[in-house]
Formats: C-alpha cells, sequence, structure tokens
C-alpha cells in the first residue's frame, strides 16, 4: 500500500466512523490483524516441523534399512562360519586313514580315531565276465 492509499482509508473511517469510535476500530484492527499474524506463523511452524519430520523419518529408514542389511549379511558370515566349523569338525571326527602295511598285506581303517583291521583279500583268482546275452561266464 501506498501513503496515499492510507490517507484515503484513514479519511474514510473517519467518515463512517466517526472520531469517537475510530481509536477503538483501529486497536480492534490491529487485535485482528495480530491474531491473523500469529496463526500465519503457526502454519508455517506447524508445516516446517511436518517437514522436519518428515526428513527424519526419511533418515531413520534409510538407517534402519543400513542396519537391517548389516544385520542380514553378519548373520550370512556367522552361519558360514558356523558351517565351516562345523564342517571342519565332521571332517576332523569322520576322517578316514587308509595305509598299507607291505609286511602282511594289510588294510587299515582308521576310522573315527579306531583301527580296524580287515584281513580280507580281494579274491582274483575268479573273475566273471557277462557276454552280451547276459550269461554270465566263469
Amino acid at each position: 500500500m501506498s501513503f496515499g492509499e492510507i490517507i484515503v482509508i484513514l479519511v474514510v473511517a473517519i467518515l463512517v466512523l466517526g472520531p469517537d469510535k475510530l481509536p477503538e476500530a483501529i486497536v480492534q484492527i490491529a487485535k485482528i490483524l495480530k491474531a491473523v499474524k500469529r496463526n500465519i506463523d503457526d502454519a508455517k511452524s506447524s508445516i516446517e516441523k511436518e517437514i522436519r519430520i518428515n526428513d527424519l523419518k526419511e533418515e531413520a529408514k534409510k538407517y534402519k534399512d543400513e542396519f537391517s542389511s548389516t544385520n542380514e549379511n553378519i548373520r550370512k558370515k556367522l552361519s558360514f562360519e558356523e558351517f565351516d566349523d562345523l564342517k571342519r569338525d565332521i571332517l576332523d571326527k569322520t576322517k578316514v586313514d587308509l595305509t598299507f602295511d607291505s609286511r602282511d598285506d594289510k588294510v587299515k581303517n582308521n576310522l573315527s580315531g579306531q583301527n580296524l583291521n580287515t584281513e580280507e583279500k580281494p579274491n582274483l583268482s575268479k573273475l566273471e565276465t557277462q557276454d552280451k546275452n547276459g550269461k554270465i561266464n566263469v
């Protein structure tokens, strides 16, 4: 508003309200303008808070997703490490050690720390063969 417009409004207000009611009207108008300004400031503040809350929610979601991803990777890594440990334990406990004793042609099986000696030799004197018709030849 320019200065001329304000003067015109004051002259019209004096003519309509009169000099007695004009000060009260100005006070009321000032109170109304103050209330409007306060409401506008409150609305701005609320909007800014909502924007900050949304930003914080987005940031929290990013951290949550990152944490979940890291947690999942740790679980996978632990699972593989546990699996590897279990695999090593099983292999250590079930390790089969086949050794050949040249003195008496025995094969020794060492299974889980127990020595199982077998003195059986394969019987190679009889060889069975099968012809095209399915007949077994000795």
